[in-house]
């Protein structure tokens, strides 16, 4: 009779099934967490290409302290993310009269990227983006992503993105040394 009343007593039920799903549900919360900052961290690096590349475009001429400065507001956009693994590149692409892109100039920041030797031919470029003698302003971000938690996202995550914006006052952006 004890174990008859034992079996239908059903006071812990609630108790052991919380004890079987909710490991499951904090590891989906947990997984979940990790892939939105993921998300966040390559949105960011979008932003990031977007805003140095407008940055340049909007110029006649850009000197080294600009691009300083362009590249200190990439590094203050990729946050609250850190910007150790954040390398960022601009070149001036200009078609030649047989429309040809090659590289006007071209600057870097950080290990990944490195910056494009002047008159080296572009490739890659989009289909009828530039015709002969015109310009684009061509800005591409490189961005390492390592979670906190590696759990569901175990090993870190590279993101690159490549942005491409017509000069805005004039027909090319031009290097000025002084």
């Amino acid at each position: 009779m004890q174990l008859t009343r034992f079996f239908r007593d059903g006071r812990g039920t609630a108790a052991v099934e919380f004890a079987f799903v909710a490991p499951l549900m904090i590891l989906l919360y947990c997984g979940l967490a990790e892939l939105t900052q993921g998300m966040m961290a390559d949105r960011r690096a979008s932003h990031v290409a977007s805003t140095i590349g407008d940055l340049v475009a909007q110029e006649t001429q850009v000197k080294q302290s600009d691009m300083d400065d362009v590249f200190k507001v990439g590094q203050a956009v990729i946050a609250p993310f850190p910007a150790g693994t954040l390398s960022m590149r601009v070149t001036s692409v200009v078609a030649n009269s047989s429309g040809t892109p090659q590289v006007s100039w071209s600057k870097s920041s950080g290990s990944a990227l490195t910056a494009l030797a002047a008159g080296a031919t572009v490739s890659g470029l989009p289909t009828g983006l530039i015709a002969a003698n015109e310009s684009v302003v061509m800005a591409e971000v490189r961005y390492t992503y390592t979670s906190a938690l590696q759990k569901a996202l175990p090993s870190t995550l590279t993101f690159n993105e490549k942005y491409y914006l017509k000069p805005r006052k004039g027909s090319q952006v031009i290097w000025s040394t002084g």
